[in-house]
């Protein structure tokens, strides 16, 4: 038998060993810390004179914002430029919305070596965008919430950046924050990376703690941070520089796309290998085939500002002009030996709606863009930029599938569309399946929820009707706790608006694919009709106060409906046709009592994600530049079958 030394020796080296026997992790990071990247062969090279790093995070845990200061204290704005918070949320989507839903990238200046940094989305849904992003850059900085910890999307991206064997560097952000918990959330980072099965490289990273929006930074919390250059030293000091080899040709692989007015399409990518410029070369495509092209124009950035070079160089990030068909992932090779690049590897899909020319009564009124040809361009572009997301035509000339990651993704795309000008309609979103093993499998779902204590139950009872089940619940601090529930990709529709509701507000969720599984069998889908127009016109205060009683009215007194458009919820689980425009009779004889007052009770807003969320299987949602409208697939009363209480089989 072995001796209890021995046995300690052997297990050491086991991660999960590691969690539970290792010693707290000091904040007292003064010491830099050694470059640990081996170069790749013996003809290979490091540059020293550039960073490419990703900034990761969950939604609104401040990474916009510190690279705002980083802008600033690195002289990249003059003293007298007018600066626009939030920079890197150039979309207007962005900042209404207060995420990132497109990745960007700035280049910084500190003293003689060049930073790309690259600002990344934290929503799940755009997984896409972070599987682009992280092939151009050579470093993660993670940055979490003092107060949050790690999040869900910190989690799905962290997992991303460690699969890539990408170095990271953790900054603790919001310490000024009065509920914040340093020690507690630094361990709580240590343990995800144990958890994603994190190198011993990996595990060992470097921690800075700063407050974003006063722009400081300090590796000791015992030291108030000055100012930003804590973290900048961090980054040149423990970060790798990008590997090069000089004999290898060109190869420069487009990681995103962009257009200009004066040159056309861009491709922005990262130049693996070789330099490039103006010149010939080949494009090599995802799909294996090869043809010639013309590189005209090569730029680079100088902080947030597009210029143009002669030419860049090895481990740069660059934009290119000239190629007008280049594709997210296509590889601009040498001319002569053209080396083509791996294609990019994203998750599959798991969300699928149609999409339609709006055939309504009063198509065209609102908006310029209506015709199934100009529906058609504007998605298969989208599909150009957007590598996650699928676009196939239907047996309907006029109707589209398309297949995404997740509600929240489609919806963006809708209102980004609809603030084009285009006018289309949506249809109820359904999960794809697959056969594995000749058994049916749906998409799965890591759900994890933040609540107060006293909505445990309402929560729990909202997941168990949608095949939900518990796998972890922790207490988050301040009465809170974490709920974390593997549930069918099917049972989130429509879930985040009676959440939200259900808890008041107070709720926090995130949902991450979590594989596939075996069909869990019927959900119950909504359970009440809908009352809906059987006519033309404005629909008055009378009507609506006599309908209130009946159900949810979606429609203020004044707006204007036609035949077959759903204008409330019903309280029955059956359709009602609604005369909403009738008006009061009048007639010259006098009441014998007083005339009953109209108390008109406010009506639900159904904004696009509301209605998407709400409709069945036999309805749409009408989405154009100034309306979203909801309505029946077929208008006419008389052709429409009554509705019934639905079931998803």
């Amino acid at each position: 038998m072995q001796r209890s030394e021995d046995l300690l020796i052997q297990y050491s080296s086991i991660p999960l060993f590691q969690s539970l026997f290792r010693k707290p992790r000091s904040l007292d990071n003064t010491q830099p810390l050694p470059n640990k990247v081996m170069m790749a062969s013996s003809t290979t090279t490091r540059r020293e004179d550039i960073r490419n790093i990703a900034i990761i995070a969950h939604v609104d845990h401040g990474k916009t914002t510190l690279v705002d200061g980083l802008l600033r204290q690195s002289g990249t704005f003059r003293a007298h430029e007018h600066i626009i918070e939030r920079v890197m949320d150039s979309m207007e989507l962005e900042r209404e919305r207060g995420i990132t839903i497109m990745a960007k990238n700035t280049t910084i200046h500190y003293r003689d070596v060049k930073i790309n940094i690259v600002d990344t989305p934290g929503h799940a849904d755009f997984g896409g965008e972070v599987e682009r992003t992280l092939a151009m850059v050579d470093g993660v900085m993670l940055l979490v919430d003092a107060s949050e910890g790690p999040l869900p999307q910190t989690r799905f991206v962290l997992k991303k950046a460690l699969e890539a064997k990408l170095p990271p560097l953790v900054c603790i952000n919001k310490i000024d924050r009065p509920d914040a918990r340093v020690v507690e959330v630094l361990d709580e980072i240590y343990d995800l990376f144990i958890d994603l099965d994190a190198t011993e490289e990996q595990l060992d990273f470097p921690v800075v703690y700063t407050n974003a929006r006063a722009g400081t930074a300090t590796r000791d919390l015992k030291e108030p941070g000055q100012n930003l250059q804590p973290l900048f030293e961090l980054i040149v000091s423990t970060l790798p520089g990008p590997v090069i080899d000089p004999a290898a040709p060109t190869q420069f692989q487009a990681n995103n796309l962009d257009y200009n007015d004066y040159v056309g399409r861009l491709a922005v990518g990262r130049i693996k290998n070789g330099s490039l410029a103006a010149g010939n070369y080949t494009l090599c495509r995802s799909d294996g085939t090869q043809q010639p092209v013309k590189v005209t124009q090569v730029y680079g950035w100088q902080g947030l500002k597009r210029v143009e070079i002669a030419s860049a160089d090895a481990g740069d990030i660059a934009a290119v002009a000239g190629i007008e068909d280049i594709g997210i992932g296509d590889t601009i090779a040498d001319r002569e030996n053209p080396r083509p690049l791996a294609a990019l590897r994203i998750d599959e899909p798991t969300i699928a709606m149609v999409f339609s020319a709006n055939n309504s009564p009063w198509a065209g009124r609102e908006g310029e863009f209506v015709t199934s040809r100009k529906l058609r361009e504007r998605l298969f572009y989208e599909q150009k930029k957007n590598v996650s997301l699928r676009i196939a035509d239907t047996d309907q000339p006029d109707s589209f599938k398309i297949t995404g990651r997740g509600e929240f993704q489609l919806a963006i795309i809708i209102e980004t569309m609809r603030r084009e000008g285009y006018e289309l309609m949506v249809s109820k979103p359904t999960v794809v399946t697959r056969e594995i093993d000749g058994a049916l499998h749906e998409p799965m779902e890591l759900l994890v929820i933040d609540v107060p204590e006293d909505f445990i139950g309402v929560v729990s009872q909202l997941l168990a009707v949608r095949k939900g089940k518990m796998t972890k619940m922790t207490h988050a601090g301040s009465s809170r706790v974490r709920l974390e529930f593997s549930v069918p990709s099917r049972g989130l529709i429509g879930f985040r608006s009676r959440f939200l509701t259900d808890t008041r507000g107070t709720g926090i969720m995130n949902a991450l694919f979590n594989g596939w599984a075996p069909w869990h069998g019927a959900i119950q889908a909504r359970s009440n009709g809908a009352m809906v127009s059987d006519r033309e016109g404005p629909a008055t205060p009378y009507a609506v106060f006599h309908l209130q009683e009946r159900g949810i009215i979606f429609i203020p007194p004044g707006a204007r409906v036609y035949e077959g458009m759903a204008v409330g919820e019903y309280s029955r689980d059956v359709d009602l046709n609604v005369n909403i425009c009738r008006e009061k009779k009048l007639t010259n004889i006098r009441a014998a009592g007083r005339d009953e007052n109209i108390i008109i009770t406010p009506h639900r807003e159904m904004g696009l994600e509301e209605g998407i969320e709400w409709i069945a299987e036999e309805e749409l949602v009408e989405v154009t530049p100034q309306s979203v409208r909801l309505r029946k697939k077929i208008l006419k009363q008389s052709d429409r079958p009554r509705r019934r209480q639905e079931r998803d089989e």
